[in-house]
């Protein structure tokens, strides 16, 4: 068939051809960019690429890096623990020698005079840690409670322990719980003893705080019975005071002094060894008339204890809160004790001379 024929037809084909021959040749004027005859070459996306040059993910790099972490750790505990065991000591503005810690304060503190025999940083109110069971025990005691008392664990009582023997259901004395409190420093026996106790466990920590001032402590706040709860402040002069107070009961001190104790759970024998090394060395045997450790991030490395200066008979206090390892406390605490047996008399003397009118 021919077009010429049909010429309205003829003519509607030839616009649709040239209709259909510019849209695809638009001018660049029209804003459409024009193709270039020549195939762009293909381009990665910029995250493709980083991840090309990015090596892939090795389980044993992983583990290879994780030990290597792990050893410089314990180096850097070594290293610590090595220079803390190292008496420090420095000139103070009368021109004596004294010790110079490395924990962030300390006290020796005579509790018989009352006097402050060396500081450093003392009245400075930090977290307190596990020594704040110290206080629970006092409030405890003070009650005069049945120390044969079944007390049944619950749920609450070991929630995010930490550290703790005790699960729920188990059944255990009232003393019982003051020995795994004072002695392997369990949470969940501090929270159950405040929460049998007549004030209950909000009750039972204002009551500690209600003491607290009762005792003059003027920079110490509870929050918790247990220690867990970084609001837990005082100072080391605070701490001084109480655990020469809290040593003065027998019920107390005598569990402080123990080195290891077998309890019953469910009907099973436990045996508990107390945080504090001292009672494990030889040289601080007979010494040691009360003491409690302490230790959260935010509180250091902390250890109150009272001890007996045997060239006299006396006892004296001394504290160390937030020392850099749970080695340096206990050789912090060594070295002023140390420091302090040295010059005893000497010290003491002028002590009491001060204190004459």
């Amino acid at each position: 068939m021919k077009l010429a024929r049909y010429p309205i037809r003829s003519a509607i084909l030839a616009s649709f051809v040239c209709l259909s021959a510019g849209l695809f040749a638009l001018p660049a004027s029209a804003g459409v960019p024009q193709t270039s005859s020549k195939i762009a070459p293909h381009r990665a996306p910029k995250a493709a690429k980083r991840s090309a040059h990015r090596p892939a993910y090795s389980s044993r790099v992983s583990k290879a890096r994780a030990r290597a972490l792990a050893r410089a750790r314990v180096a850097a505990r070594v290293r610590a623990a090595r220079d803390a065991a190292v008496p420090r000591y420095k000139t103070d503005a009368t021109g004596a020698i004294v010790p110079d810690v490395h924990a962030a304060a300390a006290i020796i503190y005579n509790p018989e005079t009352h006097q402050v025999i060396w500081e450093e940083n003392s009245q400075d109110k930090r977290s307190i840690a596990s020594i704040t069971k110290v206080m629970t025990a006092v409030v405890e005691v003070e009650s005069d409670p049945d120390l044969s008392q079944t007390v049944t664990v619950e749920r609450s009582d070991t929630y995010a322990a930490s550290t703790t023997h005790l699960r729920p259901g188990y059944r255990v004395t009232v003393g019982d719980l003051l020995h795994l409190m004072l002695i392997a420093s369990d949470n969940a026996a501090a929270r159950a003893l405040a929460r049998v106790s007549p004030w209950g466990p909000a009750g039972f920590v204002e009551r500690m705080n209600e003491k607290a001032r009762e005792l003059g402590l003027e920079s110490t706040t509870y929050a918790d019975p247990s220690g867990l709860d970084q609001r837990n402040v005082s100072s080391a002069y605070d701490m001084a005071r109480l655990i020469s107070y809290a040593a003065n009961d027998e019920r107390i001190s005598s569990v402080m002094r123990t080195q290891e104790f077998t309890v019953a759970l469910s009907g099973r024998p436990l045996t508990i060894h107390s945080t504090n090394r001292l009672l494990a060395r030889a040289d601080m045997e007979g010494n040691i008339l009360g003491a409690k450790t302490g230790f959260i991030m935010r509180a250091g490395y902390c250890l109150a204890t009272l001890l007996k200066l045997p060239q006299v008979n006396q006892p004296v206090a001394v504290v160390v809160l937030g020392a850099h390892s749970n080695a340096a406390r206990f050789a912090e605490v060594r070295n002023l004790f140390t420091w302090l047996t040295a010059r005893a008399e000497g010290v003491l003397d002028k002590q009491d001379d001060h204190q004459q009118p």
